[in-house]
């Protein structure tokens, strides 16, 4: 039985930690499988994963209010934000964000007039005109809008990023952040540590949710200790391969048999 979906906007207000994570594989089954295990909600990955709206729209539905769903869209753009919140999504997820300028915008490419400039569309987030009054009244006070900082730029401004009106969270993309410092991949160097603390700090003095994608249980619990609210804890494919890959060895370990 389908349970309504949680405020994420509320949780969030409250304080954490949320433990989400990414769908990428554009399957309803398994968008499915992941919103019945528990996750607080469920990030549809519409950035690098080889998805359009379309199939997001499907994900979402497939979840069908078990859990809230987040979108990252492709770019930083007008038409990612329309396109995204008109699938009826609970919020996005926003990349590469370098400055509050480009956070202002994006906040009001959000919400609806008289507090933003969202253009108006009929589709499934206003049950495809059904409820188009009672969307339009409320998704200004329940939409969720967190930014990321993964480049060095967001890192320099985050004081200013942090204190637009309208963000809910930032939330750290450890493995770009680290790209941009020169180090690809190794978000436990010095430079990406100091980076990552900077923005945590910032954040913090702002008031703002923090966030950080962690590819594992040990990187998880070590943002929650240090307060972050906002876990994206791997993905539907790591899960898969990982889970698959263990089974084999242990089955083979046990068998003494080998590979074919």
């Amino acid at each position: 039985m389908e349970t309504p979906t949680h405020n994420l906007k509320t949780r969030l207000e409250e304080g954490g930690p949320l433990i989400g994570s990414l769908v990428t594989v554009p399957s309803p089954d398994i968008a499915e499988i992941m919103a019945r295990i528990g996750f607080d909600y469920l990030w549809i990955e519409t950035e690098h994963a080889p998805m359009g709206f379309v199939h997001a729209q499907t994900l979402i539905q497939a979840v069908g209010g078990r859990c809230p769903c987040l979108v990252r869209i492709p770019d930083k753009g007008e038409v990612w934000v329309k396109k995204a919140l008109d699938i009826g999504c609970d919020g996005i997820v926003v990349p590469q964000i370098r400055s509050a300028a480009e956070v202002q915008q994006i906040v009001q490419w959000s919400l609806y007039p008289p507090v933003g400039q969202r253009s108006v569309g009929v589709s499934r987030a206003h049950g495809y005109g059904m409820t188009f009054r009672e969307y339009v009244r409320t998704v200004n006070d329940e939409l969720v809008i967190v930014i990321q900082a993964e480049h060095v730029e967001a890192v320099e401004n985050i004081e200013s990023i942090a204190a637009v009106p309208g963000v809910d969270a930032v939330l750290i993309g450890p493995f770009d952040l680290s790209g941009s410092l020169g180090v690809l991949g190794q978000t436990h160097h010095p430079r990406v540590v100091e980076a990552i603390e900077r923005v945590r700090l910032g954040c913090r003095a702002a008031g703002v949710p923090l966030g950080i994608f962690a590819s594992d249980v040990s990187m998880a619990t070590e943002y929650i200790e240090k307060g972050f609210s906002l876990i994206a804890l791997s993905m539907d494919a790591f899960f898969l391969w990982q889970s698959a890959q263990a089974a084999l060895e242990e089955v083979r370990g046990q068998t003494g048999t080998g590979g074919a």
